[in-house]
């Protein structure tokens, strides 16, 4: 027999208790305090349409709650266009083709913004207010 091989009664015991060891080890290591957790979650991205045409730019939501905002921006000018958010946080999209959406995800702070179509200089830009923070989503089941 080898090494490791079982050896009789002495041999299955030891081997048993080295087994019921590493459960118990395992066990502790995965006890944790019993307090709850009472960390919040951030509130729900919530969707924000943008469009450009030749004459202005519009926002749909035009007032919406603080926080992480999915802004998809549609191209309906004849020419390349960025859309450009200026407020208490500035930000730029990618250039977007005419006839093509594009999609952005930004957290928005609170404030007046404006946003305009970089690449149109005709285009009116539009205004927006975002307001204090959205609630939380800690009731919320089934989200990251």
């Amino acid at each position: 027999m080898g090494p490791g091989a079982w050896r009789g009664p002495r041999g299955g015991l030891r081997a048993l208790a080295a087994l019921a060891i590493v459960a118990a080890a395992a066990a502790a290591a995965g006890c944790g305090s019993n307090e709850p957790i009472t960390a919040t979650r951030p509130p729900d991205p919530i969707a924000v349409a943008a469009k450009i045409d030749a004459n202005s730019v519009a926002v749909s939501p035009n007032n919406f709650g603080a926080g992480v905002v999915i802004l998809t921006v549609t191209n309906s000018s004849a020419s390349p266009v960025r859309l450009a958010l200026s407020g208490p946080k500035n930000a730029v999209t990618s250039e977007i083709k005419p006839g093509q959406p594009d999609s952005v995800q930004i957290a928005l702070p609170e404030g007046r913004y404006r946003a305009s179509a970089e690449g149109n200089p005709r285009a009116r830009p539009a205004t927006f207010t975002v307001a204090t923070e959205r609630p939380n989503s800690d009731s919320k089941l089934l989200l990251p």
